[in-house]
Order: structure tokens, then sequence, then C-alpha cells
């Protein structure tokens, strides 16, 4: 796992709407936000979690449950923002899942939310499925 000072310093935010920093600031703290570019709200109340792989499992965990939520209702743009939240949970992680490439993103990411899933034993929403099936894809009927 990349430690705290690694994280802070390679960090950029890979979505337009800072969610992935968003969420890695709950283990930021207060005097340390402003590495995140979140100087702004350094006057807001923010106690932050330690920084531990338990935590952050914890977090991933809740990010996969609505990954999935996202894609199979398929919210296109919800469901891309979380797909790079839990990249980013994975690329911190460093466990195999890393090197997911942003080129893989098959019906609104549920390959990488599943694929995390098994990972972590976290509930897998797909069972039974790899997540690249078309009943997934916009057009595609549960049916299928």
């Amino acid at each position: 796992m990349k430690t705290f000072e690694e994280v802070l310093a390679g960090h950029k935010s890979g979505t337009f709407d800072a969610r992935d920093t968003l969420r890695l600031a709950v283990f930021v703290p207060v005097d340390q936000l402003h590495r995140l570019d979140l100087a702004r709200n350094q006057n807001v109340e923010h106690k932050h979690l330690e920084w531990t792989k338990e935590n952050i499992l914890e977090q991933l965990r809740k990010d996969v449950a609505f990954g999935f939520e996202k894609a199979l209702d398929r919210r296109g743009i919800s469901a891309a923002l979380m797909f790079e939240v839990v990249r980013m949970w994975n690329q911190i992680l460093e466990d195999g899942l890393q090197d997911w490439s942003d080129n893989n993103y098959a019906q609104y990411g549920l390959p990488l939310f599943k694929a995390t899933a098994i990972k972590y034993g976290f509930p897998d929403e797909i069972e039974g499925y790899d997540g690249n099936e078309a009943r997934f894809s916009e057009n595609g009927t549960w049916d299928d």
C-alpha cells in the first residue's frame, strides 16, 4: 500500500468534480488539505480518519457499492466518476488491481466494480456475470 506521503505528493484528480479528491480528503488532516488544493476548506470542522488499510478498505467498500448502484441504473456520468474513484483506491492499495486501464471501461465500469468486489470480498451485485455483457449496456435489457 502506498504511504500517505506518496499519495499526497502524487495525487491529481481524475474527475471533473474532484469526487476522488474529496473522498481522499477524509484521510487528510485539516492542516494538510492545502496539498489537495482544498485550502479554502480549512475553516470547516474536519475530522480525518487514520491512514490505515482497514479504513481505506471500508471507504472502498462503500464506493464500490455506490459504483454498482450507478452502473446498474445506467447513470453514465455518476458511474464514470465512481470508476475513477475505485481506480484511485486500487492504485493506493496496490493489491493487484492498481494497473486497471481507463480503456477497460465496459458497461458503466461494471468489470472494475466486480473485480474489486471479488478481490476484497465485498458484495458482488452482478454475481454470475462479468460485467461486459450486452444486458448491462445502454440499450440492453435485463433479459439478454
